[in-house]
């Protein structure tokens, strides 16, 4: 039984009621010493409290989708299959799938599509199972394609693309399923308001509920970096008539994604022209189960203020970061001083929690300031 499907959640909510009804029918019968009655009473209470907790836990992660499945939950998934060392990108490249030497290429890897098969996502979002070639992690990716896709007037035209990159924990379908990206951009899209992004979803709750790879390639252990910079947007090159031009790849998250999407566009002007982090923060150390939070040297170099304090050139990157006092603002305000033209960075102060309905409110902002910097063609 899915954990985010509703035969799950109609479960949860009939045991509340059943669990309590158990507990009055049977509370005078109960047999024994007076200890063996107590403890059976008292485990009755626990039983009908669990219930309860248990039906609330369900309908707050259906809401916000934190965990996806029964394994990112227990943190069971296996989602690493080997630790290569990753090779430094070409200076010549681009982006992946175009290097200065066409032989070194790898073959394209066709890829098969499905439903996500969750009630909370879109029909029209399509999931595949990519096993990455250079990263050694395997996972699930979620694309939705813009309405002119597939209209024949478009049939020659690439798209431009934004990986989304949710928090932690989080599931690849949250910013479909909680913040509704694609149906509040479709008909933005339609009216010619917001460019005609391919929205991307990867996998990042790589290492259980319990250890956050901070999209970072970390020795020995993963290459989250990796598999969000190079596999992700190779398999979407593979697969979709997207633009491999850097200038036409944004990279968008939100609190822990946030980070990411900061940190990813402005170490990777090769692969993103735009990020746009919200509620984020610069320090890794700020989300307690990172693991790059816990390596100084790790730490230090995954910091947006000093990726651009030791970039040989300032990034040709724009980034749009939003937050409240306290929660991403100065964070913000930070990346802004340190960074040097051609980076541009726009900081927009908030007011409202850190909540999944916060960045809601901010995905059709976020994706028009997006199309001033990457229109549609």
């Amino acid at each position: 039984m899915e954990l985010t499907g509703t035969p799950f959640f109609i479960l949860t909510v009939i045991l509340v009621p059943v669990s309590i009804t158990v507990a009055l029918l049977f509370w005078g019968k109960v047999g024994g010493p007076q200890p063996v009655r107590y403890l059976t009473r008292i485990v009755m209470i626990m039983f009908c409290q669990v219930t309860a907790v248990v039906m609330v836990f369900v309908m707050v992660n259906n809401a916000n989708l934190i965990y996806g499945n029964w394994d990112d939950l227990l943190g069971t998934g296996d989602h690493v299959r080997a630790v290569p060392t990753v090779a430094p990108v070409d200076p010549a490249a681009t982006a992946p799938g175009h290097s200065a030497d066409a032989a070194k290429e790898p073959p394209k890897i066709k890829q098969s599509f499905g439903g996500v098969n969750d009630p909370a996502v879109p029909g029209d979002v399509q999931k595949t199972e990519l096993k990455g070639q250079v990263s050694g992690v395997d996972g699930e990716v979620l694309v939705w394609l813009p309405p002119q896709y597939n209209d024949p007037a478009f049939k020659d035209k690439k798209f431009p693309v934004v990986e989304l990159i949710p928090g932690f924990p989080g599931s690849s379908s949250t910013w479909y399923g909680t913040l509704k990206v694609s149906e509040q951009l479709k008909p933005l899209m339609q009216q010619g308001k917001v460019a005609p992004f391919i929205l991307v979803s990867p996998r990042t709750l790589l290492l259980g509920s319990s250890q956050d790879a901070g999209c970072t390639d970390i020795p020995g252990k993963i290459n989250a970096d990796a598999w969000l910079t190079r596999d992700v947007p190779q398999m979407v090159l593979d697969n979709f008539r997207a633009d491999p031009s850097a200038d036409r790849w944004a990279i968008a998250g939100y609190s822990a994604g946030a980070h990411c999407a900061a940190k990813l566009s402005l170490a990777h002007p090769n692969r993103y022209r735009a990020g746009i982090a919200m509620s984020g923060y610069n320090d890794p150390a700020n989300e307690k189960d990172s693991l790059v939070g816990k390596d100084p040297k790790l730490r230090e170099a995954n910091n947006p203020v000093n990726i651009l304090k030791a970039a040989p050139q300032p990034p040709k990157v724009a980034l749009l970061i939003s937050g409240s006092k306290g929660d991403g603002y100065e964070d913000g305000e930070a990346i802004r001083g340190a960074a040097k033209a051609p980076t541009t960075v726009q900081v927009e102060e908030g007011s409202g929690p850190h909540t999944t309905e916060q960045w809601k409110k901010m995905v059709p902002g976020a994706f028009q300031w997006l199309t001033s910097i990457i229109p549609a063609q």
